[in-house]
């Protein structure tokens, strides 16, 4: 009998990766682009036949980026937005109208989906991780190293992280990783330390002088941003100089910095526990979108991956 463990899909940073790097191969041009489904349906059959969960969750983005974050700090993601559009995430053409079929191939299989409004699929894998931590192993998958807060090896939380060797063969990211990457003990220190240096592909500004090696050693020296900001405020000796300058300067950015870095653990989401389908929710369904995208072939692959053959 297979061990319980639960695996939570950041789902949008697997069907972008899915869409650049899978060949969009269409022979004839008024087809509808399908690389990217074809691509994310390749990924599940992967990573369930070699990590085999038990539960199986696509956390998705009701909102990517939520007005809390936004009200927190204002440039966040501002570079992602479409041309002209306030709230719109910029989105290639040929990727949007694959999202919903994606949807679609997710219900038909019965493999659990889950968005909260006004909340990001960060956020949902926040809240899942924190409500079933501790009771079962929990593998994360994602390309965003945002998610390696949720680090734990006490409680069995670990990240596959697919940015480098893709989903066939992810860095494991455990608290070791942490240590040897980048000289941080836990996943709080990583957020911690992902609020001191900043991140420009958010939007989010950091401390000024403080890039990633010098926030991992504050952090490491005072164990906690607020260790930290408690020694700033104390006049601790060791805290001197233009270091001293730049981390006063930048306390109204600490002090909504990690409203917007730490993943929320209260997001109003389901009670689902995701269990792995035993059967095909909707044969017709998975039919239709088999026949209408040329899909057959990545869903029997899924089909055969979660035993339903």
């Amino acid at each position: 009998m297979t061990a319980p463990r639960l695996m939570l899909l950041d789902s949008a940073s697997l069907y972008f990766r899915a869409f650049f790097g899978v060949p969009d191969d269409r022979t004839d041009p008024t087809a509808p682009p399908v690389n990217a489904v074809r691509g994310f349906l390749d990924f599940i059959a992967t990573l369930v036949r070699d990590h085999r969960p038990t539960a199986l969750i696509a956390c998705w983005d009701n909102d990517w980026r939520p007005q809390f974050r936004v009200d927190a700090i204002p440039s966040y993601k501002t570079h992602r937005l479409a041309d002209g559009a306030i709230t719109e995430e910029e989105v290639p053409d040929a990727l949007a109208p694959q999202v919903p079929i994606i949807e679609r191939a997710l219900a038909a299989l019965g493999i659990t989906r889950i968005g909260a409004d006004g909340y990001e699929a960060d956020d949902v894998i926040g809240t899942l991780v924190a409500r079933h931590k501790g009771q079962l192993p929990i593998d994360v998958v994602t390309g965003d190293r945002d998610l390696f807060q949720v680090v734990d090896d006490a409680a069995g939380v670990r990240v596959l992280y697919t940015a480098r060797g893709g989903v066939r063969s992810p860095d494991l990211v455990d608290q070791a990783f942490l240590a040897e990457k980048y000289g941080i003990a836990t996943g709080e220190q990583y957020a911690d330390m992902a609020t001191l240096r900043g991140d420009a592909s958010d939007g989010l500004p950091g401390v000024a002088g403080i890039g990633e090696k010098t926030a991992a050693k504050l952090i490491t020296a005072y164990g906690s941003l607020a260790g930290l900001r408690a020694a700033i405020d104390g006049g601790d000796p060791a805290i001197k100089g233009a270091q001293r300058r730049n981390l006063e300067a930048g306390s109204a950015y600490l002090d909504v910095g990690p409203l917007v870095v730490r993943v929320a653990h209260d997001a109003p989401v389901p009670d689902d526990p995701g269990l792995l389908p035993t059967q095909i929710a909707d044969l017709s369904a998975m039919s239709l979108l088999a026949s209408e995208f040329g899909l057959t072939s990545p869903m029997n692959r899924v089909i055969d991956a979660l035993g339903l053959a």
